[in-house]
């Protein structure tokens, strides 16, 4: 599949600069990003929709170069996502157009980074644990993302700086990002236990993973193991659910941006597990380091 890429727009003409000032003041700049959020969300819905039209219906599975499947969905959601992001007229690196060179995209200060449909396997084995993924990075950073679940409509979307927040059940798209915001409920919902709670992925658990657990449980004692697939597990520790999600397998950059946006507006921490500092994005190898999700 082609790589996507819209460039910026640049002033045509210096005679645009007093309007260039007045977009600048804060209440304005509000509005811009507000309605960023309101196209990323609504380009989120209707990839879920596409995607739930594929899910009902007998479909075929490909194996991409690296022998990830590949669907129908994955391509629907991705075409649906590209033309409504192209409005915003910033670039867009989404897992079906990950071929951009880095000669390219290294000069990008803000960008679209999207996961057409995050969990593939889950969908194929049609256990409802896919998501559509989204996020707007920013110097390297995501700074506000959204995930959402086509199963069921609920939407987590958020950033630092915005605060993050989980609208149960959607049943359609909104007249505003101010609706949504009405609608929806300020994450975390959940406060930690008494017993500590630890994701492992269904699909993926290595054996690193398996040893980090053990240490984990020999310092916080009773430990209650949690699964889940695709950005859900990310979801998970914005929402209350669970207190830590290690993760010391392979995961690309457009697996974690949204995740990590919506959790750290929750107040809560995305890590690298070595350097403990925060992960950043558009490397030139789009591979993540080993991470740690956690509430605390």
């Amino acid at each position: 599949m082609s790589s996507v890429y819209f460039p910026v727009k640049k002033q045509a003409s210096l005679s645009s600069f007093n309007q260039v000032m007045i977009d600048l003041r804060p209440e304005i700049m509000q509005d811009k990003e507000h309605q960023l959020f309101y196209t990323a969300i609504k380009a989120s819905v209707l990839a879920g929709n596409a995607i739930m039209e594929v899910y009902k219906s007998d479909f075929d599975v490909e194996l991409k170069n690296d022998l990830s499947p590949l669907t129908i969905a994955d391509k629907r959601a991705h075409q649906i996502i590209s033309d409504l992001l192209k409005e915003t007229e910033l670039p867009v690196l989404s897992e079906e157009g990950k071929e951009i060179p880095f000669d390219i995209r290294r000069s990008w200060k803000k960008f679209w980074m999207v996961d057409p449909l995050d969990g593939t396997k889950e969908f194929i084995k049609r256990n409802g644990e896919f998501t559509v993924n989204i996020a707007l990075i920013e110097d390297n950073y995501p700074k506000y993302g959204i995930i959402y679940v086509p199963v069921n409509g609920d939407l987590f979307f958020g950033g630092k700086g915005f605060g993050s927040h989980k609208l149960v059940g959607l049943k359609g798209i909104y007249g505003s990002f101010n609706e949504y915001l009405e609608q929806s409920l300020k994450l975390p919902l959940i406060s930690s236990g008494e017993v500590y709670r630890m994701i492992g992925s269904r699909s993926h658990m290595s054996d690193e993973t398996k040893k980090y657990f053990d240490e984990v449980s020999e310092k916080k004692g009773e430990v209650q193991i949690l699964s889940k697939g695709s950005s859900l597990k990310l979801c998970m520790i914005a929402e209350g659910e669970a207190d830590e999600y290690p993760r010391f397998a392979p995961t690309m950059e457009w697996d974690t941006a949204a995740g990590q946006a919506i959790i750290e507006g929750a107040g809560r921490r995305v890590f690298h597990y070595e350097s403990g500092t925060s992960m950043r994005y558009n490397k030139e190898n789009l591979l993540n380091d080993w991470f740690v999700a956690k509430s605390e």
